[in-house]
């Protein structure tokens, strides 16, 4: 742990000087991310059933990222994003429930650290285990101990984190059996428990035992909002990074929340539930925040971590987008996205400019005046000149990789890639006209595609050479 704050704090240098001086100047920075949320289940991105009031606050009190995307098309690759600036295929976690965050591997939340921020990660973590000696989740335990990578040895002083999923109601417990049209049932207070077999850990190393029951996004707002009213106190930055687990399979809403879609099934009804659970959390960070007195300069964000699960009869919605989770078409990868900074970011505003997870790690960066001096390559661009409106054009591409799968993505082009190699199919769509990728375009446009497919390909063998280790 020593060797990694030295190594961020090395690779990270103050812009401004004096730092603690200076402290109240230093924008505070959230991280939330939901888990299988769709593009299309919010009501700021035109959801009618699902009440989100909170969130479309929150998309008038700043900025509508119309078209922020997922580092990945499932959920752990993307998380890593987050942190390093950098695409899965170079850090190897390239899927969920694989590999694990490298002690090489420099994280936001290490570099802000030895900045002088305090860190904290509540929710789900996904990058590794979190215990060596019990059997916990998907991998943790004696057998998986090689995984070994918490996130208190990644740079977070203050953790109440999850190896993987929960239920996202009574998140101990694991609820009853499926009900017709894949709906749970959520357990009653008096049922007879058993427990799901994840648990949350402290930044002790030590299993958490209480306040564990009830709507899972409370469960985990309950241990940010000490953590925000501390750092408020101590006039101290701060890194909040929080992951919900909702929606995620099991998903399951308390008596309250599925009341709220009478005409729902089970199935729907819990989904929709959890994510209004999900959204009164967020109502009440935001009012936190405010009551804290540090909501004006709180770099805030909010995203998904991948496209909706399951097939199109499932509640999740990836909106006018073709595909879903696992795919790379826009239904897999574009999710909702917000930002909200009142004092940088004009409120009621939106943008449609290409924004992906691995842009997080520069523009926080450069949002609290450092700078990444590592040589190791980073995927992401700083998106400040898009907040300050003096950017519109992304000149730096995004690449994509999952299983046999890869994408190239211009500000306007998209080349699809099927297969692997000798057998790769290429489709290319031009994503401003036709979003919903409907038509393939690459006939139309040859010089296109053999540039794009040779731009790829070098970027793939790019990741290849992280990925072997050759950037530590």
């Amino acid at each position: 742990m020593f060797f990694k704050l030295v190594s961020a704090l090395i690779c990270l240098i103050a812009c401004l000087t004096a730092f603690d001086a200076n402290a109240a100047l230093q924008p505070n920075v959230i991280l939330i991310m939901c888990d299988d949320l769709g593009w299309g289940d919010t009501g700021f991105n035109g959801n009618k059933i699902i009440k989100t009031p909170h969130l479309d606050a929150m998309a008038r009190a700043g900025m509508n990222l119309k078209r922020f995307y997922a580092a990945a098309p499932v959920c752990s690759p993307t998380r890593g994003s987050c942190l390093t600036g950098r695409n899965p295929f170079r850090y190897g976690i390239e899927h969920a429930n694989s590999g694990h965050m490298k002690s090489a591997e420099l994280t936001l939340a290490e570099g802000l650290r030895a900045a002088g921020y305090r860190t904290g990660h509540f929710g789900k973590w996904h990058l590794g285990t979190l215990t060596k000696t019990v059997r916990d989740s998907n991998r943790g335990g004696p057998q998986h101990a090689d995984h070994f990578s918490p996130p208190w040895e990644n740079g977070f002083e203050v953790c109440f984190s999850t190896e993987a999923k929960v239920p996202t109601w009574d998140p101990m417990r694991k609820p009853k059996g499926k009900a017709p049209g894949n709906g749970w049932a959520a357990l009653e207070a008096d049922s007879p428990s058993v427990p799901y077999g994840t648990h949350y850990w402290n930044d002790k190393g030590e299993m958490v035992q209480d306040n564990l029951s009830g709507d899972d996004s409370r469960v985990i707002m309950d241990r940010v909002v000490p953590f925000i009213e501390e750092s408020a106190k101590k006039q101290k930055p701060f890194f909040c990074v929080i992951w919900f687990h909702t929606p995620h399979l099991p998903v399951v809403a308390g008596p309250r929340y599925r009341a709220l879609y009478p005409d729902a099934d089970l199935y729907h009804a819990n989904y929709y539930g959890s994510i209004t659970a999900m959204d009164e959390q967020v109502g009440r960070l935001r009012a936190q925040l405010e009551s804290s007195y540090v909501a004006e300069n709180t770099l805030l964000w909010f995203c998904s971590d991948n496209g909706p699960e399951g097939n199109a009869s499932a509640p999740g919605s990836a909106g006018p987008f073709r595909g879903r989770k696992r795919d790379l078409t826009e239904g897999g990868i574009r999710v909702p996205a917000l930002v909200v900074w009142p004092a940088k970011i004009e409120a009621g505003t939106e943008t449609s400019f290409p924004m992906v997870t691995s842009d997080y790690l520069h523009t926080i960066l450069s949002a609290v005046g450092l700078l990444f001096m590592g040589r190791r390559p980073l995927d992401g661009i700083n998106l400040m000149p898009v907040f300050e409106q003096k950017r519109q054009e992304r000149k730096t591409p995004i690449g994509f990789q999952f299983q046999n799968n890869a994408a190239w993505m211009t500000h306007r082009y998209k080349l699809l890639r099927t297969g692997m190699q000798e057998k790769a199919q290429y489709q290319l769509f031009d994503l401003l006209a036709d979003p919903g990728e409907t038509s393939d375009v690459s006939k139309d446009h040859p010089e296109l595609v053999k540039q794009y497919r040779a731009d790829l390909e070098n970027w793939i063998k790019s990741c290849d050479n992280s990925s072997r280790g050759n950037d530590y």
